[in-house]
């Protein structure tokens, strides 16, 4: 069963510079494009780095009084005193960046975002070229898919392709990425695939799982196997 990856929803079409380019250049590039960051890439089109709009800011922040400096400075803010006085995109940037691949699971790749507190991920190819941008608002896009959508990819996917259940035995049904799931199995060992696999359909927001089995066999005693109404 196929589920949607980063290559699916990613941006290929993506804005870059190179060290060697200016602050402004890099503001109007943000601003034209309407994006918040870009990859910094050398000449192989390989990633060095991200400039956001945070790391452009400094300069802003801190315009009118560039010596100001703290008697306990973190790391963090001697990092961004150093941004402050940046012209070039090579030591504007924040490096290395974070990235991930087109194969990669959607969900692999919120978790990430969320590790790292990026907001986007360069995707690279098995030769560390950049082929995208997969960002917060395209890992949602998922969600974006019908109910229709979802139900067919339930039905034939989960129950037909995997499970081989014949057709009349279960019912599915779909209300805003809300599945349920009744009718009757064999096995309890089939109903738990089946709520699982289903729980991994592309766009699946929740999974009830109400089908019914006759024979529990998950349980090692035979004897105590009971059929469940």
């Amino acid at each position: 069963m196929r589920t949607w990856q980063v290559g699916d929803v990613m941006t290929r079409e993506v804005e870059t510079v190179v060290a060697e380019t200016p602050y402004r250049e890099i503001v109007d590039v943000l601003l034209r494009r309407g994006v918040s960051a870009v990859p910094v890439i050398d000449d192989f089109h390989r990633v060095l780095g991200v400039v956001s709009e945070a790391d452009l800011l400094h300069r802003v922040e801190r315009a009118g009084d560039p010596a100001l400096r703290r008697v306990f400075e973190s790391r963090r803010r001697r990092g961004a005193r150093g941004k402050s006085a940046a012209l070039l995109a090579g030591d504007l940037m924040t490096a290395p960046a974070v990235t991930t691949d087109p194969e990669a699971m959607l969900s692999a790749a919120a978790r990430l975002m969320d590790r790292e507190q990026v907001k986007r991920l360069p995707v690279l190819d098995d030769l560390g070229r950049l082929v995208g941008i997969v960002s917060r608002a395209d890992l949602l896009r998922v969600h974006l898919r019908s109910d229709a959508e979802i139900r067919e990819d339930v039905v034939q996917e989960v129950l037909r392709r995997v499970l081989a259940v014949r057709d009349g035995l279960v019912t599915v049904e779909v209300r805003h990425g809300d599945v349920t799931l009744a009718g009757r199995l064999d096995r309890r060992s089939a109903v738990d695939l089946a709520g699982r696999l289903a729980g991994q359909v592309s766009g699946v927001v929740r999974v009830t799982n109400a089908i019914a089995y006759d024979a529990d066999d998950t349980i090692s005693d035979p004897r105590q196997v009971m059929p469940v109404a």
